[in-house]
């Protein structure tokens, strides 16, 4: 209007208008989320925090929940498997007390969603004799909560790709999130300047020396006895915790089970290998199929052949057409062509 005022299409001046209560109404929004800014002041300041579940498949352990802890100034993510959520009172307390051992620091503030289990009362309670500010989400508005989500699927997406290219079962998923915990604590994070959460937590550089494959063939030193063999063959699952050995599962054993060993032989050029393989066999197998089609294709058939002796093949087989059982039949050879008349 303010438009065509200025054109002078309309006769009287066009002038501000009013609070409208009904184009509210019809055309209220959502608020826009700006851009978060990272200017936590040191470790422990400010914890992010999410329970993610109930999983569909337990794990071998029975697990069924996801419960994650992030640090906002390193990026540092730790994470717990739950049976049931009333364990997620319990396990807070072990990780609180973890870390202010580990610091010697307190946690200032605590961001959640509005779940029960964050705000029932004896997690409150403990909160308020802690000196624990919490922060929560609003209703329906878990972009609030948006660091803890964030690695909610960065975890699940990367879990996902190993149990998928390990060729594990769902009931490793927690063995596959472990893992990818580990990696995510010792990957460039954009949010603190391509920095390692590690090194950012503990002010040392992060070792890289035992990365291996997840699911990869290993072989665990044995000795049972001076002529039986001297290793167990397992797939691994990871690191053991407070020990210097790796997680394995044991095919070997009846019934397989999970073992800690530190003697141990690895085999990843099996799984390199057999993508390799995979990815060979996709190749011949679209080589097959397009060979396949022009050896069908009638025109390829007969490219190469006489005109006679095609119309002498055709007339052949249409005189042994009524005899011949319909699973000898070829369209392509077998079906009667028009004879072509010169002009």
């Amino acid at each position: 209007m303010t438009i065509l005022s200025k054109r002078g299409l309309l006769g009287n001046k066009v002038g501000k208008l009013d609070f409208c209560e009904h184009c509210v109404y019809g055309k209220q929004t959502r608020v826009k989320f700006s851009a978060a800014i990272h200017k936590t002041k040191g470790i422990v300041d400010y914890i992010h925090s999410d329970l993610w579940g109930p999983v569909p498949v337990p794990s071998k352990g029975g697990a069924r929940y996801l419960f994650t802890f992030i640090d906002d100034f390193s990026r540092k993510v730790w994470v717990y498997f739950l049976k049931n959520k009333n364990d997620v009172f319990s396990n807070f307390k072990k990780w609180n007390a973890l870390i202010e051992n580990q610091t010697n620091k307190k946690i200032k503030r605590l961001r959640t969603d509005n779940g029960l289990e964050f705000f029932e009362g004896q997690f409150n309670e403990f909160c308020k004799n802690e000196g624990i500010v919490r922060h929560r989400t609003m209703r329906k508005t878990p972009q609030q909560n948006g660091v803890a989500e964030r690695m909610n699927r960065t975890l699940l997406k990367t879990a996902r790709c190993m149990l998928s290219t390990a060729n594990l079962s769902k009931d490793f998923w927690t063995k596959a999130i472990n893992m990818t915990c580990y990696l995510v604590n010792r990957s460039p994070s954009t949010a603190i300047e391509c920095k390692m959460p590690v090194e950012v937590w503990s002010g040392t550089p992060a070792d890289y020396s035992d990365l291996r494959i997840l699911g990869c063939p290993t072989y665990a030193h044995t000795s049972d006895g001076k002529l039986e063999q001297k290793a167990q063959k397992c797939i691994f699952l990871g690191y053991a915790s407070g020990v210097k050995g790796y997680r394995l599962w044991c095919t070997d054993l009846h019934p397989p089970r999970f073992i800690i060993s530190r003697d141990v032989k690895f085999n990843e050029s099996t799984m390199l290998h057999s993508s390799s393989e995979i990815r060979d066999a996709i190749k011949e197998n679209n080589i097959n199929k397009q060979v396949a089609f022009e050896v069908n294709n009638p025109h390829k058939l007969h490219k190469d052949t006489s005109q006679q002796l095609v119309q002498k093949e055709m007339q052949e087989s249409a005189d042994q057409l009524d005899e011949a059982p319909l699973t000898q039949y070829n369209l392509a050879r077998d079906r009667t062509r028009r004879q072509i008349k010169p002009p």
